[in-house]
């Protein structure tokens, strides 16, 4: 029942054009269970030529939409998550943010996991508004300007090759990020004992 109603909200914004491109992006980001590529793929693959410019608006709405998820998490708090996400995935996110700070935003916002949670917990945990939009441009950014690129690569075989494979390119690329990120701070923390 939930996926027949999707599916008809999802079919009426497609008409809506951009405006229901920026819709789906900002609210994606902060509460609602329709991500941005079942807007973003079909109209990046029928106007290849503004493909780029899709991309561009998906990222600045969905980085907008996290601010919505910050001020959420932020008035509201934990009790918030607790109606819709069990709680040892609340956990699981708050061992993130502990493990990796703020660059956690970034992984959730480049990966298929769901960034949602990320942007609300980040007002929970009052992590800095800046801090926020930072990672969440390089992450959503990365991540809807890679498809692009592959739209206008592959035009109408994007759409299965993003279907099979852009979770797995994104958990690796993430991943990729995560140990460099773990390198780097063994680095900055032994010249730090060094220099002390």
């Amino acid at each position: 029942m939930i996926s027949e109603w999707l599916a008809i909200i999802e079919n009426w914004l497609i008409d809506y054009g951009v405006l229901g491109l920026l819709i789906v992006s900002f609210t994606d980001s902060a509460f609602s269970p329709i991500i941005p590529e079942v807007m973003l793929i079909p109209m990046g693959i029928a106007s290849p030529d503004k493909v780029w410019l899709y991309a561009f608006y998906t990222t600045v709405a969905s980085v907008l939409g996290a601010l919505l998820g910050w001020y959420i998490g932020k008035k509201l708090g934990r009790p918030i998550l607790l109606r819709f996400i069990k709680e040892d995935k609340i956990n699981k996110v708050e061992y993130y943010f502990e493990r990796y700070g703020a660059m956690a935003i970034l992984i959730a916002a480049f990966t298929p996991v769901p960034y949602k949670v990320f942007t609300i917990f980040s007002g929970i945990s009052k992590v800095k508004i800046r801090t926020l939009v930072f990672w969440s441009i390089l992450g959503r950014g990365g991540r809807f300007f890679l498809e692009a690129a592959i739209i206008a690569a592959l035009g109408v075989r994007a759409k299965p090759f993003i279907e099979e494979n852009f979770a797995i390119i994104t958990l690796g690329i993430g991943g990729i990020a995560v140990v460099a990120f773990i390198v780097y701070r063994l680095i900055f923390s032994r010249k730090k004992t060094a220099n002390s």
